[in-house]
Formats: C-alpha cells, structure tokens, sequence
C-alpha cells in the first residue's frame, strides 16, 4: 500500500480509503471483521457519518485501542448549532475517540444551506471551537454541486473537499481539483463508482489512479471487495485505448440523467421505493428482461403509488426530474413484463 499526505492536513492516509456505508449491512461482528482486513491490507483511512446508521459504532468497536493508527472522517448534516453539536458529540462517543481527525460539513449544494451553517448560531461556529478544544484536528466539507463546491473551497475554512469523482463524472479535474490543488486541500474522493452505475471496478480504478493525490473511497462489505480493490492497486496504472473506448461506451449509455443511489429522496411519503425503481433501466442492461422483472418487481410495483407531489425533486442533489424518470422507468418494466409474458 502506498500512503499520500492529504493536502494540508498532513495526514498520511493510504491511496485507497474505506468508505462506511455498505458496512450498514452487517450484523457488528461482521463488520468488525471486513473493517479489521482492511487495515490488515493496509488501509488507515475511513470515512463515515453520523447519518450512516450504526456505522460510526462499527469503526469504534474495530479501532477501539489502535485508535492512534486510523484516520477518521465523519460529517454532520445539521446547519444548526444545536444539531451540530449533538451530532458531534454522538460520534464521539460512537467513534470510541476524544477527536475525529477530518469533521465535514455534509452535502453542502444549496445557498440557503451556507448561509444557515455561516449564521451566528450556524454549525461552523461549532465546528471551529470544536477544532480550538482539539475535538476536531481538521475541517472538511461535501457537496454535489460544481458550482457550490468550487464557492465553498474558496472561502479557504476548509482543509479538504469531498466531491464525486468517476469516468462519468469527470468534471471535477478541470476546475475543483486544480484550485483545491493550488490551496493545497486535501481532496476525498466519493462514488468511485458513480453510486454504482459502473460495474466494472477496474476500469473505475484506471480512471481514478491517473490522479493519485485524489483520495478515493470506495464502499465495502466483504473481504472479498477489499482484496478486489487492493488487488488492483498491485499492479502499475495502465489506461489503454480499448479502457478509454470502454468509458465513452458507459458514458454514452448512461447519459446525464441516472440516479446515483445516494439515497437524499428518500423516504417517499406514499411508499414508492425510488432509489432502485430509479436503477431499474441499469439492472435491466445487465440482465435479461425475465431476471430484471423479477429482481425489481417489489419496487417496480411500488412506482404507480407516486402522486407527483414532488417532495423528492428539491432533495436530490442532481437536480433529477424523479417522477418523470420512475414513470419511463415503469413503461420499460411494463413493457419487459408484457415481453416476458409472451
């Protein structure tokens, strides 16, 4: 394993990260486990949330007595004080840690969301006497807007910038990472797999290894996709024709608009399950339309409970037309089902 100072903070962090949502999955012991191989395979960064469920409680119970030898990241939601502060102290207390060595402000896209966390009883507030009490070593933030992020970073308040990155969403390399680069931040990299939409990981990892000062976390839940990922990295970096070719072929099918699988729209208030009625066109390309029917059929059948109310639109981070997706989506089902039915 190679390790990169990561911007300013200094921190020495492995070229690979561990991102800390698909260890939800596990029953604890479980994720001790996967989380215990990963450092075995020499991973030491791990970035998690206190949204993410029991996550935070996962990592505690793995690192609890080699904390000195991990590095941390989590984040808040809360734009408030108040809320800032009681989720700051949660992960404390669920890390098993007197201080989490990367705090990010989470998934910061939207003017009004800045101007709460910048108001006198804002979550920065919080954040900077937190870092001044040594709680918080160093200061990040998330965001999925471009523009947003690219405002965010010059502020120079943060040490680093977590933004998606993939062969699909590239954008970042033109602008983002170049000013971060020139402010020496740290740059964190999330959807590696661009909330899976890329199923192949080693071309998702020829992309991403052409830019090694770019952290990538990748999500795990088994020893077996760790030792896919560090497999990968064994091996020098080369990016033939044939792997460019490959990309423009995912870029072309995908397009603009597909769903990440972030999960922000959710819950619906009518029960549609959006997210993997969202991936449906994706699970129907990889499988025949007989298997696609009948491994999305729950959620399928759940997209004609949406009443176009709209509640979903203003949460996803992409600006994505929800419920016109989930109704062409559920036309591509139909016509599968009536395909399938002879």
């Amino acid at each position: 394993m190679n390790y990169r100072i990561l911007g300013r903070t200094g921190l020495r962090v492995s070229e690979v990260g561990f991102g800390g949502i698909p260890i939800l999955r596990l029953p604890a012991n479980e994720a001790v486990k996967v989380l215990r191989h990963a450092f075995d395979q020499g991973i030491n960064f791990y970035d998690t949330a206190n949204a993410y469920k029991d996550s935070e409680a996962k990592i505690g119970q793995a690192f609890h007595g080699i904390r000195k030898q991990v590095i941390i990241a989590t984040k808040t939601g809360r734009r408030d004080a108040a809320g800032a502060t009681e989720h700051l102290e949660n992960s404390l207390t669920m890390l098993k840690s007197d201080y989490i060595d990367v705090y990010q402000l989470h998934q910061v896209s939207q003017e009004e969301d800045w101007q709460a966390i910048t108001a006198p009883t804002g979550a920065l507030n919080v954040c900077v006497k937190a870092r001044e009490a040594g709680k918080i070593r160093y200061l990040g933030i998330t965001s999925h807007s471009l523009p947003m992020a690219l405002k965010l970073i010059k502020t120079n308040l943060f040490d680093t910038i977590q933004f998606p990155f993939n062969f699909i969403e590239e954008d970042p390399k033109n602008e983002l990472h170049p000013v971060a680069r020139t402010m020496n931040l740290g740059i964190i990299v999330m959807k590696p797999f661009a909330g899976g939409a890329i199923d192949h990981a080693a071309l998702a990892f020829k992309f991403l290894r052409q830019y090694p000062d770019a952290i990538p976390i990748p999500g795990y839940d088994s020893i077996a996709s760790i030792n896919e990922i560090i497999g990968l990295y064994q091996h020098p970096n080369v990016v033939t024709p044939e792997d460019l070719l490959l990309m423009n072929q995912y870029r072309s099918d995908l397009g603009q608009q597909f769903c990440r699988r972030c999960e922000y729209c959710q819950p619906c208030p009518n029960g549609v399950k959006i997210t993997p009625a969202m991936g449906y066109p994706i699970v129907a390309k990889r499988m025949s339309s007989q298997v696609a029917i009948q491994f999305s059929q729950s959620a399928m059948e759940s997209v004609p409970q949406c009443t176009n109310c709209g509640s979903c639109i203003p949460r996803c981070p992409y600006e994505l037309p929800i419920p016109e997706i989930l109704r062409k989506n559920y036309d591509l089902f139909e016509q599968h089902r009536s395909e399938a039915a002879g």
